[in-house]
């Protein structure tokens, strides 16, 4: 790795330790967001329901380790299926590196700060609530992702 450099600039996804794949994640929680697809408009849309395992006051994971296996839907990124996924927020680091963009300036590895995205108002938090079995997720989809 050039020293003058950044990891991300200077390899290829395939090429990352399991660190620093790990550390492209900004905590945005966006993927963690249940999504609607309309197959007939071949449309994503993203509502403010979070995934039962997202902590929705700090954007990450309550299992990380696990999460796989204790939510049946929930998708693990890899370089061999994240062409596909086009679910990803256009702000999504690996989705960004990926179409050969660099990051924002406000990820989190830019700034230093993990709060950053946070504070840029790209995160979900504050913005979302946590699925229950009552929620109605067609009740809740939002525009404000595509503004980001």
């Amino acid at each position: 790795m050039s020293k003058d450099k950044p990891f991300w600039k200077t390899k290829e996804l395939s090429q990352m330790t399991e660190y620093e794949w790990d550390s492209l994640c900004d905590g945005c929680a966006k993927c963690c967001l249940h999504k609607i697809e309309d197959e007939t408009e071949n449309a994503i849309y993203y509502t403010s329901v979070a995934c039962n395992q997202l902590n929705i006051n700090t954007c990450r994971c309550k299992n990380y380790s696990k999460r796989t296996d204790l939510v049946q839907d929930c998708v693990k990124l890899t370089t061999d299926n994240l062409a596909d996924l086009t679910w990803l927020p256009k702000t999504c680091a690996y989705r960004l590196l990926n179409e050969g963009n660099d990051l924002y300036s406000w990820h989190p590895l830019i700034t230093g700060d993990p709060n950053s995205v946070h504070n840029a108002g790209i995160s979900i938090k504050d913005r979302c609530i946590v699925e229950t079995e009552t929620v109605n997720i067609e009740d809740h989809i939002v525009s404000w992702l595509d503004d980001d």
